[in-house]
């Protein structure tokens, strides 16, 4: 099987015919700021083929001898054509305008008007900062995240949560990459705001399926966020003022058209005002806060070294009590173009989730603290063949640093009732987890495009540590101890990825992609989705690594030349040694966790429809998911099928933007969707005189059905070259629906029946905000 697919791989990159070709090649940016234009779209009029730049707006495309009309464009940009004649390898860097009047439009940047046709990727989504800034969202504060459920196959995990499920795969089977540094947590106030600062971050891409060989470590989905390189040209200003946070960014030249820096911040200031108001509050702490920095070094035409930095934190405290947590990650990266068509980039990445507690009682002083440490590098080479083929390899390695629940405890009055908290801390864990890569993107013809690769993992397990092995009663049997720096368990993978196109005709494409994903990192954790006491573990001898098989297959067509896109997809994934727990698991503070942790499979499996509209006054799109995900486990509901908590059988957003005026604009969004599945007592027993509920099967029961309609007006106040001002009235939950957060089950003390109580968590939430740009 190996053997053929690696004959394969030679077979159709030998097949082409070669020939005398040069090479045109450059980047496209912003003319404005300096500021590449990523996945912008260049047109080759004499042999009717598109081409696009790559995750870094550089381009290379190999042509015959000859002279050649070059259409470079971008939406949200004035197209230019440049007429090219051909007789040497030749460099040429492309610099667009921003159009004016595309403001009020929502649109997908970095696409042509028909690449949702032409171009080669499946279930993939592209968003814009331009695009979020118009969708009501809560408290007014734009979210990237949040956008991105408003897509199909990709839902929230809970009200007003920035934690999403996408095609029925669990939360934390979702990679999210901060110029390429995984973040393990998403969520500032406990789900309710992502870490992610849209004035900093230029561009946003989900892959849901046909996910490209160079991403691994996660099953179900890659959402890969770039941040703004910082103006090379002028110094400016954005921010915004907000009833509970407020945000500013400053971006500009060191020196002009060689060094910039962009600095990014943003705070919340609701304890603030909560002082100011209840005196019981005075010693309360409650806000977040992200910081966000860039710096762009230019060296030469062939040579440029990016340094990005992130550090975001939620601290919480009451008196004698405190909780805290955040991220932080750094990216070192140098981009070198060794020829017209050899691209390389080079990344070394720092990325560091942590958390925190600490309670005072009797003048003693508890706390715990626990997090995971990355440190990875790699590499990321593009050569671009020819016309019809671009060849990507790449190699990448992390080393993690689990850092699981340790405490600290300072006693001032001794107490007996500590000793539960002394020598309870976890070990620690460590491990190298290693990737290669190779693909190529081939063009057959004028009809197929087709993407073929493989991606080859391997996990170590690294010391000190002591392995265990455990009997039916989760006792330990058997222990091996590891000495620091031994390589003592090792698992590999294959990952096999492949995508195709066959274009039926201008406005008509039916697409097909088949991915192998492989997970070595497990999250122990109960909760719908990213909190701040998540647990990660290693893949170990007792904890096998989670793997997918997906396959999609979609029709994709556009009527009115462009101006309506339609899509349909089916997809089919198979999960494997998915992570459960028994009934009465322990999870937190047990060192023998592996003994609690039972695996399973899975299956999803459903369909995603869009229609979206791009240009006028009215634009917007509509989506609909249809989705069964399923787990089977031998230890739990005797061993049938039944539903994950994220089986939403339907799910409905309508996204519309009207621009009443030019320079009053109208948003709304609705959404709707199928009651999460959930496990409800049926039933009563007493033990002893204590009443015990009795449960159904596992997630046997449903949360009720979810919906709520959001509105925004934004009125731009004064827009020209030195200054821009918009205020942005917004209501979430409009019609004030008390949709269920939880339902709990409560004993009447007159009936002594059992009654369940629905909480909701928001009713209609109004806010403004003013933004500007200066």
């Amino acid at each position: 099987m190996k053997k053929n697919i690696i004959f394969l791989f030679f077979f159709f990159l030998l097949i082409n015919t070669f020939s005398q070709n040069y090479t045109i090649s450059g980047y496209v940016r912003d003319d404005n700021s300096g500021e590449e234009l990523l996945y912008s779209t260049i047109y080759v009029e004499e042999i009717k083929q598109g081409f696009s730049t790559n995750q870094y707006g550089f381009y290379s495309i190999s042509l015959k001898k000859g002279t050649y009309n070059l259409t470079f464009s971008f939406l949200g940009y004035e197209t230019t054509t440049q007429n090219v004649q051909l007789i040497k390898n030749t460099s040429l860097n492309i610099n667009l305008i921003n159009s004016d009047n595309t403001i009020n439009e929502v649109v997908v940047i970095g696409q042509a008007s028909d690449k949702n046709v032409k171009s080669n990727e499946v279930s993939s989504i592209d968003l814009n900062v331009k695009e979020i800034k118009l969708i009501p969202v809560l408290m007014g504060e734009q979210d990237i995240l949040k956008a991105l459920q408003l897509m199909p196959g990709v839902s929230a995990s809970s009200e007003g949560s920035s934690g999403f499920y996408v095609r029925g795969g669990d939360a934390d089977q979702n990679l999210i990459l901060l110029d390429e540094a995984p973040v393990y947590n998403v969520s500032h106030l406990l789900g309710f705001f992502s870490v992610f600062n849209s004035d900093a971050i230029s561009d946003v891409k989900m892959y849901k399926g046909g996910i490209p060989p160079k991403y691994g470590s996660k099953l179900s989905s890659v959402t890969d966020i770039r941040m703004k390189n910082g103006n090379l040209k002028h110094w400016e200003a954005t921010g915004g003022i907000g009833l509970i946070s407020s945000r500013l960014t400053v971006e500009g030249p060191v020196i002009k058209e060689k060094i910039s820096v962009l600095i990014s911040g943003r705070r919340t200031y609701a304890d603030i005002l909560v002082k100011n108001f209840k005196k019981d509050y005075r010693d309360l702490s409650l806000y977040f806060y992200d910081l966000n920095l860039k710096t762009n070094l230019i060296l030469s035409d062939k040579d440029r070294i990016y340094f990005s930095g992130y550090s975001g934190r939620d601290v919480f405290g009451l008196q004698d009590f405190g909780f805290d947590w955040g991220n932080s990650t750094a990216t070192l990266r140098w981009n070198h173009i060794f020829s017209n068509k050899l691209f390389l980039n080079t990344s070394v990445v720092y990325s560091d989730f942590n958390y925190g507690f600490r309670a005072e009682f009797n003048k003693n002083v508890i706390g715990f603290s626990a997090g995971i440490l990355n440190y990875m590098f790699k590499q990321d080479y593009t050569y671009y063949l020819n016309t019809n083929n671009t060849i990507r390899f790449g190699v990448q390695s992390i080393y993690h640093d689990f850092k699981p629940m340790s405490f600290k405890l300072i006693e001032k009055n001794p107490d007996d009732t500590l000793n539960a908290f002394r020598d309870t801390s976890l070990v620690p864990q460590y491990a190298l987890e290693s990737g290669i890569y190779m693909s190529n993107e081939q063009k057959i013809g004028d009809k197929i495009q087709i993407l073929y690769g493989l991606r080859f993992s391997v996990f170590n397990n690294i010391g000190p540590y002591t392995t265990k092995i455990y009997d039916d009663e989760n006792e330990v049997i058997e222990e091996t101890v590891h000495e620091k720096n031994e390589f003592y368990y090792t698992q590999y993978y294959f990952e096999p990825r492949f995508n195709s196109t066959l274009l039926v005709n201008e406005s008509t494409s039916l697409k097909v992609s088949y991915n192998r994903t492989v997970q070595y990192l497990h999250l122990l954790s109960n909760s719908t989705s990213s909190s701040p006491t998540d647990l990660w573990m290693p893949s170990t001898s007792n904890l096998k690594p989670e793997k997918a098989d997906q396959w999609t297959i979609g029709l994709f067509k556009n009527f009115f030349e462009n101006k309506l896109e339609t899509s349909v997809e089916f997809f089919y994934k198979g999960f494997y040694n998915q992570v459960d727990f028994e009934d009465g698991a322990q999870v937190m503070f047990n060192p023998d966790v592996e003994a609690e942790i039972i695996t399973g499979i899975g299956r999803a499996y459903g369909t995603e429809l869009l229609v979206r509209k791009k240009t006028g006054k009215l634009t917007g799109w509509i989506s609909y998911t249809m989705l069964k995900s399923e787990r089977q486990n031998d230890k739990i509901n005797n061993g049938n099928w039944f539903p994950a908590r994220q089986d939403r059988r339907h799910d409905v957003s309508v996204v519309a933007t009207y621009q009443i005026l030019p320079k009053l604009n109208f948003s709304a969004t609705w959404v709707f969707n199928s009651g999460d599945a959930v496990t409800f007592p049926v039933g009563k027993y007493y033990i002893d005189g204590v009443m015990m509920n009795l449960y159904s099967e596992r997630n046997a029961d449903r949360m009720p059905d979810y919906h709520r309609l959001d509105m925004g007006l934004t009125w731009i106040i004064k827009d020209n070259k030195k200054f821009y001002s918009d205020l942005n009235l917004s209501a979430y939950n409009v019609y004030n629906r008390k949709n269920a957060y939880l339902i709990r089950f409560v004993e009447d003390e007159e009936t002594g029946q059992t009654q369940a109580e629905r909480l909701a968590l928001f009713g209609i939430v109004p806010s403004v905000t003013w933004n500007f740009r200066f």
